[in-house]
């Protein structure tokens, strides 16, 4: 199983507007936290979420969080 190259070790905090989006899971993004379609080439899939609402959000950066799109923590058991 591939593991999903780590963005950066904390979250991705955005203030999303209203929408449907697509978090990137692979890591490979130039566009995080959200996809660009580079995990065509990967076997990860992109985590499609919509917002009604604005929101702040802490998007996981480290792509290993147990809670996807969100930040959970695991970036601090990484080494």
């Amino acid at each position: 199983m591939e593991k999903p190259t780590i963005a950066q070790k904390g979250p991705f905090v955005r203030e999303i507007q209203p929408g449907t989006y697509a978090w990137c899971a692979c890591g490979l993004s130039k566009n995080q936290p959200l996809c660009d379609g580079l995990h065509r080439k990967t076997e990860f899939q992109p985590v499609v979420f919509r917002l009604e609402q604005v929101q702040k959000l802490s998007f996981c950066g480290c792509k290993h969080t147990k809670n996807p799109p969100y930040c959970d923590g695991s970036h601090n058991k990484l080494e």
